[in-house]
């Protein structure tokens, strides 16, 4: 007997829902999809157990008439495509034919389906994958899935299923996805005979995510002005520079419709918000990538998660210009708040009275406070202390008590009213929405990482020639990538040559680089470089070190500043490029406006 033999049906069936159907959320997720699929209005799916032990999903689409419904239990079976030809054009979330057979078969099904014209649906059962009875049904126009008893006949992958809960977090992380990818629809999620949520079809997709989410996740949200360019259109949401988390949870991406997870549309992520994120730390999206459909493969994962890209580059370059272009536009709304607050027409001063009642403060304390006003405002300036480009001290105001007054900034297209400092750390102004607090030295490291790229995106990396050569041996691949891009790596730094098959002699490294191991660095540099869109400056290599180089320094907390520098550091501060964070990712900022203000003081419930 020869050693290859022909699985029986059975078994083949229950290999192929190995592929499909991992845990419950599967199911939910490809009966969803075809509900979507099938223009559903309404979609309201129910578990118990986790949905080990019942799912039911129940929509008020299409339906189908008998015949259709008995030949979706077929293998390979579907409406979606005719053709090889229509795989590479993909307009629909399901188009396998592989779902409802894969389910059926490790499961107890049952299938109840109408045509809204039609007098009478369809209800099919079946066990295990064999087909039980087919009937006349009177159910309502749509279709209805009952899944039961999940993995009963495949004990073995019963086995791995988890805790209930965590089963059941699963289906409302899939249902949660679907209903944020289509806003029109209307979602409803029961769990155990217990609503979960109810989703009324939204206007827009910030409706969705509000009710989802809450008004809180949402008002920390920038929407996209989505611009169509090289067949590519970004919409959607993503967090404001500060909004991030510590795990990809909340970075919800979607393809053509289809919620998908992609290293390409990551990295366009990551490099769209640079030096705006913290280290560790990963955005809030609900990005929405529209495209022809042509351009992507959505035929390259079983459960349909994942995609290609004809042109991985563009679709970077995209996102990544996308989500520069949405923080920019953010800048000026940031920018423009900090205006100097609106003053109340100034009331004719009255004639002072005297007052027999004992003052509330002594005359000795009530000098100590407006000395420290006076310091603040002095005009004798620490020279040693404040920049060498700072302006020169101004001359405050000498009211008729020979007191100096504490004056906003002089006017300017950013004007603000300085507080005072706190701590010898905090700045505090006043701008039109309450209170900000700015951090001198996350500040300081803003302006002085920036101004150090720029020179060194002007004038190139030094080089530092090494005493003796080395040779480093790379692969084909990166071997031709690395000639491709030596005019680039040469700006950065780096002295290489071709020095035999797949081999490269180096006779310098960038000055900012101390490594022991050239090579290593090499290879380390290629593979950073690769996840870079080609609009970025390569020179973004060596910023990590220009941020730790300008942390050690920039001004320190406890390091005194007065009135001048205070100018100086936040007119500089406004004028960068990414003002609301340091190099590290954290915020140089955080405003605390009016009515949270009003809530600590119990002027406000």
């Amino acid at each position: 007997m020869g050693r290859i033999v022909l699985l029986p049906e059975e078994v083949a069936s229950q290999v192929a829902a190995g592929e499909v159907v991992e845990r419950p959320a599967s199911v939910v997720k490809e009966l969803v999809e075809n509900s979507i699929d099938a223009g559903a209005g309404r979609i309201e799916v129910a578990i118990a157990r986790g949905g080990a032990a019942v799912i039911r999903v129940v929509d008020d689409g299409i339906g189908m008439d008998r015949d259709d419904a008995l030949l979706s239990l077929e293998r390979n079976a579907t409406s979606k495509i005719r053709s090889g030809d229509d795989l590479a054009r993909i307009h629909t979330l399901g188009f396998r034919g592989e779902a409802l057979p894969c389910i059926a078969s490790v499961s107890r099904f049952r299938l109840s389906t109408r045509l809204h014209q039609g007098l009478e649906g369809t209800e099919i059962v079946v066990n295990g994958g064999k087909i039980d009875s087919v009937r006349a049904s009177g159910e309502a126009a749509g279709t209805q899935i009952e899944v039961r008893s999940l993995f009963y006949n495949v004990p073995a992958r019963r086995k791995f299923l988890r805790s209930e809960n965590t089963e059941s977090s699963h289906v409302q992380h899939q249902l949660s996805l679907q209903a944020i990818g289509h806003p029109n629809i209307g979602f409803v999620s029961i769990r155990d005979q217990s609503l979960v949520f109810q989703a009324p079809p939204a206007k827009s997709l910030g409706d969705r995510i509000r009710d989802l989410r809450g008004s809180a996740l949402s008002e920390q949200l920038l929407e996209i002005d989505p611009e169509p360019a090289h067949g590519i259109t970004v919409s959607g949401f993503i967090g404001k520079v500060g909004v991030s988390r510590s795990t990809k949870a909340e970075q919800i991406l979607f393809v053509n419709g289809r919620p998908v997870e992609n290293i390409t549309i990551q990295h366009g992520l990551r490099e769209g918000y640079h030096t705006a994120l913290m280290k560790g730390q990963y955005p809030v999206t609900f990005l929405f990538l529209e495209m022809d459909p042509e351009a992507v493969d959505v035929n390259v994962h079983p459960a349909k998660r994942e995609v290609r890209f004809r042109e991985p580059d563009l679709v970077r370059n995209s996102v990544a210009e996308t989500i520069r272009k949405t923080i920019e536009t953010d800048r000026h709304r940031w920018t423009h708040s900090f205006q100097k607050p609106a003053e109340a027409p100034k009331a004719p001063v009255p004639v002072p009275t005297p007052d027999p009642s004992p003052p509330l403060i002594l005359p000795t304390e009530q000098f100590a406070l407006r000395r420290d006003w006076a310091d603040f405002h002095s005009a004798s300036v620490n020279v040693a202390s404040r920049p060498a480009d700072a302006p020169a001290p101004l001359e405050p105001e000498q009211p008729a008590t020979g007191i100096p007054a504490p004056n906003p900034l002089p006017d300017s297209p950013n004007e603000f009213k300085i507080l005072g400092v706190l701590g010898k750390l905090y700045i505090l102004m006043e701008n039109t929405e309450g209170l900000v607090l700015v951090d001198q030295h996350a500040a300081h490291e803003r302006i002085l990482f920036e101004k150090l790229r720029r020179q060194m995106e002007s004038e190139g990396v030094p080089t530092q020639r090494l005493l003796i050569p080395i040779t480093v041996g790379v692969t084909p691949k990166d071997y031709d990538w690395i000639l491709t891009n030596a005019q680039t790596l040469e700006k950065m730094g780096f002295a290489l040559e071709p020095f035999g098959n797949s081999t490269l002699k180096i006779d310098g490294i960038p000055q900012f680089f101390r490594t022991d191991d050239p090579s290593v660095t090499i290879r380390q540099l290629v593979d950073e470089l690769r996840s870079m869109t080609t609009t970025t400056s390569r020179l973004r290599m060596g910023e990590d070190v220009i941020a730790r180089s300008v942390c050690r320094h920039a001004i320190k907390a406890n390091d005194e500043l007065h009135r001048p520098e205070v100018e100086k550091l936040l007119r500089d501060l406004m004028d960068c490029e990414l003002p609301y964070c340091c190099p590290h990712g954290r915020p140089t900022m955080i405003q605390i406006g009016y009515g949270e203000l009003e809530k600590k003081f119990g002027r406000k419930a």
